[in-house]
């Protein structure tokens, strides 16, 4: 079999054209439908923003699945496994609850119980985890309800992680995407650098979740012209599970025992890669997880349901210290990245001490960029054209009236005060309004 680092670079591309070109015509749908609620009061957003997204995202995950079945270093994963079968069923179940939870708002519980229905079904296909690694003790074998159980507390915890996440704009799908790169990375060593066929629908996997989310993130980066709503973030969550559980409970950890270099500091690096499968899909999902305990215990310990929708993400909470929707958006991105990427670094080079070293210095630096959110980067004067116009220097005087007297018009007036408002950017259906309220409404849903 040949190196197929192309086929899975044109199932990328192919996936994120499929939905980036289908976002638009989506989102003129979900306007046309009404699937476009109004702004409560936890929102991040000042107006009333398309969802459905998720219609999008689906259909750019059949059609990279749809070409990696055509492709010829990938066809052995449809023929040999039936999980990317059990991937598009488990898909689409869950992404059906998810177009009608944007258009009609349906109740937590429901939701709750598609999502266990969705990760029943690529159980009943073959989607399961078979054992586990176990620090200690070794391999350990798991019968068929411990192996369900497993699974799909896995998928139920991961959507609802993802989907706890998707605050800002953006936010959800690039951390997905940097957690699906990384996963890739290690899943592809796996499968061709050591042969490990099991670890080949993984991959597969996450390909096609980068494509997703990279095809997706034009539409939804600040200020967002769609959002992809719980039909994309439990898409997007469910498959992300359906790799963990793919390369956790079907790659035997036995097979990883090349590592050993018959001495005992050989045999105690080797162990760290053989707990990778078990440990990997826990740092993907770390921010979002973390996220998901706090919100749970501070939920409780205030009296109200796990379910109350709040302000108290740790998105809505770097807003509050002072960061820029951006710059917060963009420290979740670097804390992933670091997460992820750094359990990856230490699993292939675990004997070097570097990465250790390089890990704690990225973190000291990710707490000095936390430590200051009033500090916003400005371009040269040269280079305004050049850069956003968030980081753009501002002119150093305003320009001269043209005659004595002169005075600002209603609409020049009325732009200077929607950007002072911090407004910009294209509303979902019509221009802004001169003079903007945020709508006072119930926060739950």
């Amino acid at each position: 079999m040949g190196q197929p680092v192309r086929d899975y670079l044109l199932t990328l591309c192919v996936t994120a054209a499929v939905t980036y070109l289908l976002t638009g015509p989506v989102r003129k749908f979900a306007i046309a439908v009404g699937a476009m609620p109004a702004t409560r009061a936890r929102d991040v957003h000042r107006e009333p923003t398309p969802r459905l997204g998720g219609i999008a995202m689906f259909g750019g995950l059949c059609a990279g699945l749809i070409v990696a079945d055509h492709l010829f270093n990938l066809q052995s994963v449809f023929q040999l496994s039936d999980e990317p079968r059990a991937l598009l069923s488990g898909a689409a179940l869950i992404w059906l609850i998810g177009v009608l939870d944007d258009k009609f708002e349906i109740d937590a519980l429901i939701k709750l119980g598609g999502q266990m229905i969705a990760a029943a079904v690529m159980v009943i296909q073959g989607l399961t985890i078979l054992w586990l690694p176990i620090p200690g003790v070794g391999t350990v074998a798991l019968t068929q309800w411990q192996g369900t159980l497993l699974t799909v507390a896995l998928v139920v915890i991961t959507i609802n992680a993802v989907n706890f996440v998707d605050g800002l704009d953006g936010l959800a799908a690039g951390m997905v995407c940097i957690a699906s790169a990384a996963f890739f990375l290690y899943a592809y060593r796996l499968w061709m650098g050591y042969g490990i066929e099991a670890a080949a629908p993984a991959t597969l996997f996450a390909a096609i979740l980068m494509g997703m989310c990279l095809g997706f993130l034009p539409h939804n980066m600040h200020p967002a012209r769609i959002f992809m709503g719980d039909s994309g973030s439990m898409l997007i969550g469910l498959v992300l599970a359906a790799g963990a559980i793919s390369i956790t409970g079907q790659v035997d950890p036995d097979n990883l025992q090349i590592f050993f270099e018959g001495s005992e500091r050989g045999a105690t690096h080797a162990m760290f890669p053989v707990f990778i499968p078990l440990v990997l899909p826990l740092t993907i999902i770390a921010i979002p997880a973390a996220d998901l305990v706090l919100a749970i215990v501070r939920r409780t310990w205030n009296g109200q349901s796990p379910f109350a929708a709040d302000r108290g993400h740790l998105h809505h909470r770097l807003l509050e210290i002072g960061h820029s929707h951006s710059r917060a958006v963009l420290i979740m991105y670097f804390w992933s990245a670091l997460i992820a990427f750094g359990t990856v670094g230490y699993s292939v080079h675990a004997a070097s001490s570097w990465i250790v070293f390089v890990i704690v210095a990225a973190s000291a630096a990710g707490l000095v960029l936390l430590l200051m959110p009033r500090f916003t980067p400005r371009a040269p004067h040269w280079a305004n054209r050049f850069v956003p116009p968030r980081y753009r220097r501002p002119e150093e005087e305003a320009p001269a009236p043209a005659y004595e007297g002169e005075t600002a018009s209603g609409d020049q007036q009325g732009a200077r005060d929607a950007r002072a408002a911090g407004m910009n950017g294209a509303t979902a259906v019509s221009g802004r309004q001169r003079f903007l309220s945020r709508q006072k409404v119930d926060s739950g849903r």
